[in-house]
């Protein structure tokens, strides 16, 4: 009953993990994508939970027929429920087993989300959805976890690096190329090269750091769940501490080596990455068994998702086919190289006793698992573009599927960016860290536009347009100055300056849209240059893109409580 009900908390743990991916691939994609990235997770379980109740389970679990090839198809659960929920003499009850299974299968559907988002029609994913869940995982997991053939030749894996992580990733591979890359991703020549390749930045990094942690927390029960004894269990936990660790820490250092700043998408993939490294010998391995899986994942993520997206021109949006794909086939050959006889499975690596057994049969594991999910699923995809019923349209694309697929206008209704939080800045001028060498006149250049009406009081609008951190400063300073009220909007500014590149997922970033504030103030009796030279002085950090200054001339003001005019509409005095 305990070693059960432990089953069961691990179940519930494996399915918490749909959150953790849910919030992954909505940090790692654009804003406007981001209600259809959370009904695609959503529906992965809820469409996965009505096809493997129907045949799904009973084809991995079921009465094991054709040489151990597929399960015997039932309706158990609906038939003979009151069996199915009844304790047996040795094990767990079906129910549990039904339960556990579900949620890893959802798990296998969830992967491809990420690496076919921003440009799948939603009717289409759900279609994908109900398929894997319904005939491709069941079948390959039967090999492996219901009595199948590949569990009879010795194969181990025992939480999923190969049919969960490796199959999703596969799909995730497979779904991406017939899909196609999202629209602006690569530049192409008349001739149909690649000529240059954009960084689109995913829209949330807390969002995705989130979902980053829940995933490893959720991995716990993931990989630990079946564990029987407190020893198996506490080796497993250990291991997989170790491996997602050091993985981590090495996507840290090579990225950090390669451009010159850590990546921090990049070790959030590196979490994940030896995560799944260490799922199929969690129970196999020892300590330094975790840390060498770590280490080769930590690299082996950065490369791949390089790879895909500067060589091949794969558009991968969260790196799924890197996280899952690749590392799901290192781990389950990592067993074979690095299970240590000493660990709770007994298993014999090549390195520790020179045996090639388990090697062999875990590379053939991986062969037939893989070519089962690669021709069932490029079936799968070339039928559902032949019938255009694949892609969103570009139209569609380009507003968003949250607004053409959902009707949903925002994820985000009513949410603005706020400046509040940079209130603790606004120590005034004297304050200001000058860290550059630009000159002044280059950092903050002025404008001003041609008088259109000279008129009795000389009325002149100053325009500023600087970085957000800068605006209580500038606000303060202004006060002091005499200026008694200002405008104060939140607008975009486009690019990152020339000659100091960024790197996003190894792709160089060379302009965005990035917040700026813009300040208006209108003035008569104050000396415009004195507003000017204020406003330098604060904004000056001897950088480019400090500010811009625009000055011009104004025809008239009119107050809108009195209806004064001209130069008594500027005067705040009752």
């Amino acid at each position: 009953m305990t070693v059960e009900f432990w089953f069961l908390i691990g179940a519930a743990l494996v399915f918490w993990m749909q959150a953790g991916f849910a919030m992954v691939e909505t940090g790692f994609t654009r804003a406007k994508n981001a209600g259809n990235i959370i009904m695609k997770n959503l529906m992965d379980f809820c469409i996965g939970t009505v096809v493997f109740s129907l045949l799904g389970y009973s084809l991995l679990m079921g009465e094991d027929v054709l040489f151990g090839l597929v399960g015997k198809p039932n309706l158990d659960l609906f038939l003979h429920f009151k069996e199915f929920i009844t304790s047996p003499a040795e094990g767990f009850t079906d129910s549990s087993y039904f339960v556990f299974n579900l949620v890893f299968c959802a798990t296998t559907a969830t992967i491809v989300s990420g690496a076919m988002a921003e440009r799948t029609k939603f009717s289409a994913y759900c279609v994908y959805s109900a398929v894997i869940s319904l005939l491709i995982y069941p079948i390959e997991a039967h090999w492996i976890w219901g009595g199948g053939w590949l569990s009879r030749l010795g194969f181990h894996d025992y939480a999923g690096s190969c049919p969960i992580h490796m199959v999703g990733g596969i799909a995730a591979l497979i779904g991406a190329i017939f899909l196609g890359p999202r629209i602006g991703k690569y530049v192409r020549d008349k001739s149909g090269k690649v000529t240059k390749i954009n960084a689109i930045p995913g829209h949330s990094i807390p969002l995705g750091a989130l979902g980053v942690f829940i995933l490893w927390l959720g991995w716990y029960g993931f990989n630990g769940a079946a564990a029987t004894t407190p020893s198996e269990l506490a080796s497993i936990f250990l291991t997989t501490t170790i491996a997602p660790s050091v993985a981590t820490c090495t996507t840290m250092i090579y990225t950090w080596i390669k451009n010159g700043k850590p990546d921090v998408s990049m070790c959030l993939n590196a979490s994940l990455a030896g995560l799944v490294g260490i799922t199929a010998g969690c129970d196999a391995l020892d300590a330094l068994g975790a840390a060498v899986v770590g280490i080769v994942s930590g690299i082996l993520v950065v490369v791949v998702v390089e790879k895909l997206d500067l060589k091949l021109h794969i558009d991968d949006p969260v790196g799924a086919v890197g996280v899952h794909c690749a590392n799901g086939v290192w781990g389950t050959l990592a067993v074979g190289l690095l299970a240590n006889p000493d660990a709770p499975a007994g298993l014999r690596g090549l390195f520790y006793t020179g045996s090639f057994n388990q090697l062999g049969i875990q590379l053939l594991g991986f062969a037939c698992v893989a070519l089962w999910a690669a021709v069932t699923m490029t079936i799968f995809f070339a039928v559902l573009k032949k019938c255009d019923f694949l892609r969103a349209l570009p139209a569609d694309e380009l507003m968003g599927l949250d607004q053409s697929e959902h009707g949903l206008p925002s994820a985000y209704a009513d949410f603005a960016p706020a400046v509040d939080k940079y209130a603790e800045f606004g120590v005034g001028p004297d304050f200001v860290a000058v860290t550059g060498t630009v000159p002044p006149a280059e950092a903050i250049p002025v404008k001003r536009e041609p008088s259109l009406r000279p008129d009795g009081h000389k009325f002149t609008k100053v325009e500023i347009v600087f970085k957000e951190e800068k605006l209580y400063a500038l606000k303060d300073a202004m006060s002091k100055l005499g200026i008694t009220g200002m405008t104060v909007s939140h607008v975009m500014g486009f690019g990152i300056q020339k000659g100091k590149p960024e790197y996003y997922r190894g792709v160089a970033v060379e302009t965005d849209l990035l917040p700026k504030v813009q300040v208006d103030i209108v003035v008569s009796a104050i000396p415009v240059q004195d507003v000017i030279e204020t406003a330098k002085k604060v904004l000056y950090t001897g950088n480019l893109g400090d500010g811009k200054i625009f000055v011009y001339d104004v025809e008239n003001v009119v107050k809108g409580r009195t209806g004064e005019e001209g130069y008594d509409a500027l005067q705040d005095v009752e």
